[in-house]
């Protein structure tokens, strides 16, 4: 092998070894940050979603009525549907927690956390994300919300966690997917019938805090 090569091979040999490090650091800054929090709820959706629209104005009220109730909220950090978690949160006097992810675009951090971490590494911010909720409330979003979504799903679906309650808000929005999983994969066996059990749909939020309410108790 020439000396270029074998340079070449050492040089991304040491870049490997230090992106570990800083996986490390990731971990250590995120467990630091959060290891205080009790009692949280998970809310994801689309970054996209403007203030004037119903549905941010419908994850604001989400999450002033889980503060009320006694439950911290977490988010992504991000704006639109992240940013209304946090402002209903923070307005109502309860723990907003912003997990936010470097990008390149439309990820900014929004102004209502009040604990923050910062993340480069999806697999370390979900880690974070199942960690410290006590339950996941997926609102309309992208492909995102769809990873989010799946990821608890599989963990809960494999008992690699706790089951906890994973909630779908609007039903008019998720039913195609739901639909889709029971025409194709419990039809063709991919998955049981009894796996989707897992997964609940309101269209409330008052629908989404009762069914928390009953569910995990604080």
């Amino acid at each position: 092998m020439s000396q270029s090569k074998q340079y070449v091979i050492d040089t991304l040999s040491t870049k490997e070894s230090w992106r570990l490090f800083k996986i490390m650091a990731e971990l250590v800054d995120g467990f630091e940050s959060l290891n205080d929090l009790e009692n949280c709820v998970s809310i994801f959706g689309s970054a996209r979603v403007d203030p004037s629209q119903p549905l941010y104005q419908e994850t604001e009220r989400l999450a002033a009525l889980l503060s009320q109730a006694g439950y911290g909220v977490i988010t992504g950090g991000g704006p639109g549907l992240m940013e209304a978690g946090n402002k209903g949160a923070a307005e109502a006097g309860g723990e907003s927690v912003g997990l936010h992810i470097h990008l390149p675009f439309e990820q900014s951090s929004n102004k209502y956390i009040t604990t923050r971490c910062d993340f480069r590494y999806f697999f370390v911010r979900k880690l974070m994300f199942i960690k410290y909720a006590m339950a996941y409330v997926v609102m309309p979003g992208g492909i995102g919300t769809l990873d989010e979504l799946f990821e608890a799903f599989v963990l809960t679906q494999t008992k690699r966690i706790k089951p906890f309650p994973i909630i779908l808000y609007n039903s008019s929005y998720w039913n195609g997917l739901l639909d889709w999983i029971k025409d194709r994969m419990v039809a063709e066996g991919f998955i049981r019938a009894e796996e989707l059990d897992l997964i609940t749909v309101k269209d409330t939020p008052e629908e989404v805090v009762n069914y928390i309410k009953r569910h995990v108790i604080i």
